[in-house]
């Protein structure tokens, strides 16, 4: 079931019953790449499935990383109804989430960052300032190679064909302004200054093989964050939720159910 949140500016799925759990997918990806996952996460928690600013029907925002945050931090607070929230982010989805925990105390008592980070080296940087000058200069068809290879690796593309072809599409379908300015915002971030403001504990995990936000990242994130625990999922690259989903699942399932417990 699709619901519009945020003044009608998030258009989210909802399923399932119980916590309020959501779900922010990632830059090369769509809400889809949860799939996997939804329906068993459905048998614990309302799980809210957002399409971030401007992708799907999500009305895009003006301003950068902060300005998406604020508008899903209301989506959230629309969403949870006074309820605790989790929230997971996938890689962007990571981002938008941390940062928005950053800007809005309180707007979630955990956190589940995925394959993301506090900000890039300065080749991770050139790398979207490539892709996002490569997508408007001749489209995203130019990038989807480079697209789809930040996303698995390459033994996973061609053991699933299907599947590609699915998240290739997928990645098409994106707009492509929208994507060169998550690539400017993504490119210029540095949040390590500010992870002492997240207070709730948060999770960090990231693919042993992810090359978009390669495991260092997630080493300093986790360092820098008051209550936060590592843990690095074998095998995977950068949307293991997809690429494992029962390890995934089995990952998190720790961490679910203290949902309303004080912050270590």
């Amino acid at each position: 079931m699709d619901r519009l949140l945020a003044q009608g500016t998030v258009n989210a799925a909802q399923s399932g019953n119980g916590p309020p759990l959501f779900l922010f997918h990632s830059l090369l990806s769509d809400r889809a790449s949860f799939d996997a996952i939804v329906p068993e996460l459905s048998k614990s928690h309302r799980v809210i499935v957002p399409e971030l600013p401007g992708f799907g029907r999500s009305r895009a925002v003006g301003g950068g990383l902060a300005e998406v945050a604020d508008r899903m931090a209301e989506a959230v607070k629309d969403a949870a109804g006074g309820e605790d929230a989790i929230v997971l982010g996938n890689g962007y989805g990571g981002f938008v989430a941390l940062q928005m925990a950053i800007r809005h105390p309180g707007i979630a008592a955990r956190l589940i960052l995925a394959d993301s980070g506090a900000a890039f080296s300065e080749p991770g940087r050139e790398a979207f300032r490539s892709m996002a000058a490569v997508a408007m200069a001749k489209g995203l068809s130019a990038i989807t190679d480079v697209a789809m290879r930040r996303l698995f690796a390459p033994d996973f593309q061609t053991g699933h064909p299907d599947l590609m072809a699915d998240r290739r599409q997928a990645f098409l379908r994106t707009d492509p302004q929208i994507f060169r300015a998550a690539c400017d915002a993504l490119a210029s971030l540095d949040l390590r200054p500010e992870l002492d403001k997240v207070k709730m504990p948060v999770l960090v995990l990231v693919g042993e093989h992810d090359e978009a936000t390669p495991p260092p990242m997630s080493h300093e994130l986790a360092a820098g964050l008051p209550h936060a625990h590592l843990k690095i999922i074998p095998g995977c690259a950068h949307v293991p939720q997809l690429q494992a989903p029962a390890i995934f699942l089995e990952m998190i399932g720790d961490f679910l159910p203290a949902t309303n417990s004080a912050p270590a």
